[in-house]
């Protein structure tokens, strides 16, 4: 049997391949359990730096695979909810991984795979991809995947999307704010190469705070409690052996050891 993802690493780069093009990658519950167990297992290696989540095939993600569906229609409410359950477990996953995520989409994504979509930090799209929130065609709705995907469309798109269930091309993905590069398929690797190199001249531990410090400020009032919050991470990353080599690097117009390979 297939394995429904593989897992590859590149020195301090991984990436995460969802592998069932015949079904489109569609979720199973397969293949929602491994993809939780190995975003749960990269995110505490620490010489992690940079994570590409891709797709072979076509498609970059269906939604909801047809048999898994089908076997969902005979469920109880307790069996359903705890299947959806996984499926925002998965997801939270994805989404509070420490380490930078970047979603390469070299084709369409669909419903749940919007969701995927949604919990990466950095998304490059191929000018071909259509995207698609479909829940609502099928009497359902996406609700799993509704905390990730408003907070990165926004509250009006969401609106429009969730309930009219439209698809949309890569440009209005991009311009809503879900995506944040379009390019041509034949440059894609290329995007996404640049985009790995540039997180990885990074500080490693800088580039974990900076994710979590987006999280943990978005949408809170400025308020005395958040300004000495922040101003106490600057003081702890200030203070760290990471942050003082850094510094004294920029100044010496020296490489920091994490550029030194």
């Amino acid at each position: 049997m297939t394995a429904p993802l593989t897992l590859t690493r590149d020195g301090h780069v991984a990436r995460v391949t969802l592998n069932r093009p015949d079904v489109r990658n569609a979720f199973n519950e397969t293949l929602i359990a491994e993809l939780a167990a190995t975003f749960t297992t990269l995110g505490q290696d620490a010489s992690l730096r940079a994570i590409v989540l891709a797709a072979e095939g076509k498609a970059f993600c269906a939604g909801a695979d047809l048999n898994w569906m089908k076997a969902m229609a005979g469920y109880s409410w307790d069996e359903n909810h705890a299947d959806a359950t996984k499926l925002a477990d998965m997801l939270w996953a994805i989404y509070s991984c420490p380490v930078p995520v970047i979603a390469r989409v070299q084709g369409d994504v669909y419903a749940g795979g919007v969701g995927l979509v949604a919990c990466a930090d950095v998304v490059v799209a191929v000018d071909t991809a259509g995207f698609c929130l479909s829940e609502a065609k099928l009497g359902l709705l996406p609700a799993t995947i509704g905390p990730y995907v408003v907070r990165a469309l926004g509250e009006q798109a969401s609106r429009r999307y969730f309930v009219t269930a439209e698809r949309f091309g890569a440009d209005e993905a991009k311009r809503l704010g879900l995506v944040h590069e379009v390019v041509a398929t034949d440059v894609l690797d290329a995007k996404v190469g640049e985009l790995v190199a540039a997180i990885t001249a990074n500080g490693p531990a800088a580039a974990r705070a900076c994710k979590q410090l987006v999280k943990d400020v978005a949408s809170r009032p400025i308020t005395p409690e958040l300004r000495d919050d922040t101003a106490r991470r600057i003081a702890d990353i200030r203070a760290s052996s990471e942050g003082r080599e850094g510094v004294q690097s920029f100044l010496n117009k020296s490489k920091p050891s994490w550029l030194a390979a």
